[in-house]
């Protein structure tokens, strides 16, 4: 009987050495999104040896037309995505190590999961994260993959540290039409686009092709059939406070994060306590049936008012769906969950 990857090695890049290699390496996963999952897939099917994924949020039914790990008995349950993402994962190779990771990702427990990783994935839908990654990833020499998108669009750049310029020396180069998920809507190819884009530059990276890597960002919109590289090799700037000279790596900084965040495309604001905390979900349910409909698993609390509804994680985070508006949120959170 052949190898399971008996094709993926016959392929010139890859060969039976590099097959070896990608099985000896540890990727992480920002987001188990729709990038997050789809990359998670190719990249367990390929025999990737360890896969960690990092996200905070919870299956919900919006998700599924893009999101292709998840099931709806994972929207019906308020399934963390990271752990539904691990289940269906390990049900599709089971040599791969998966690791999962409910939490809110910031810079201090970030640098505690990479010390042991060889690329990073971005499959997160906000920038102030990607900074966040994008300082680690100079400070510690490690390559990650950006990818976005929104409508029919989408871009990848990979970012090699000491080779390429970073996030932000790149910034002023990224579009900013003011085009999101939200605005925009989105379409399953665009996503499986991008993602394929960024698991392709991983295993590159993974099985010793750097010099393969792709040096220019790309973006494409797959309804129109469009590509375009940009050159990059012009941007790398001396004096960026993430990768020039005289480094300070600003987005470490604590003063940097913000404490509430409205979610992309969602309708929904974060709010993350100034100091972790966690919850007895048993009497938060208590006080929170008598004002809306309440759910809860091990992982999170919900609880459905009339006009939105809260999420409530163990480590503290809170989820207010339903509104963007920062004051309406902070009210309902210290309403009912900052005592």
């Amino acid at each position: 009987m052949e190898s399971r990857y008996a094709r993926q090695e016959r392929f010139p890049g890859i060969g039976s050495q590099g097959q070896q290699r990608l099985q000896q390496k540890h990727v992480l996963i920002l987001g188990a999104g729709a990038l997050g999952s789809a990359n998670a897939e190719m990249l367990v099917r390929a025999g990737v040896g360890t896969l960690s994924i990092i996200d905070r949020d919870v299956v919900e039914w919006s998700n599924l037309h893009r999101q292709q790990l998840y099931t709806e008995q994972d929207a019906e349950n308020h399934t963390p995505k990271a752990l539904a993402a691990k289940e269906r994962l390990q049900r599709l190779n089971n040599d791969t190590v998966v690791k999962a990771y409910v939490l809110d990702a910031k810079a201090d427990n970030l640098e505690k999961l990479i010390r042991d990783v060889d690329v990073i994935i971005d499959g997160s839908d906000n920038f102030e994260i990607r900074f966040i990654i994008n300082d680690l990833c100079q400070k510690y020499s490690l390559p990650w993959i950006f990818g976005a998108f929104a409508g029919s669009f989408g871009m990848t750049y990979t970012f090699l540290p000491e080779k390429s310029p970073c996030l932000h020396c790149l910034l002023p180069v990224l579009p900013s039409g003011g085009m999101s998920c939200e605005t925009s809507g989105i379409i399953s190819p665009a996503v499986q686009m991008t993602a394929s884009y960024q698991t392709a530059e991983a295993m590159k990276l993974l099985t010793g092709r750097n010099e393969e890597v792709r040096e220019s960002l790309l973006l494409f919109d797959v309804w129109k059939a469009q590509h375009q590289l940009i050159k990059t090799a012009g941007v790398k700037k001396t004096n960026c406070p993430s990768c020039g000279t005289e480094r300070t790596y600003p987005y470490l900084v604590e003063e940097q994060h913000t404490k509430l965040d409205v979610l992309c495309g969602r309708n929904t604001v974060q709010i993350r306590p100034a100091e972790p905390r966690s919850y007895n979900f048993k009497a938060l349910a208590d006080t929170l049936r008598t004002h809306g409909e309440v759910r809860q698993n091990n992982h999170v609390l919900t609880c459905a008012f009339p006009d939105c509804k809260l999420s409530v994680f163990q480590d503290g985070r809170v989820l207010i769906h339903g509104t963007q508006e920062i004051e309406k949120a902070k009210n309902l959170y210290y309403r009912y969950l900052a005592n």
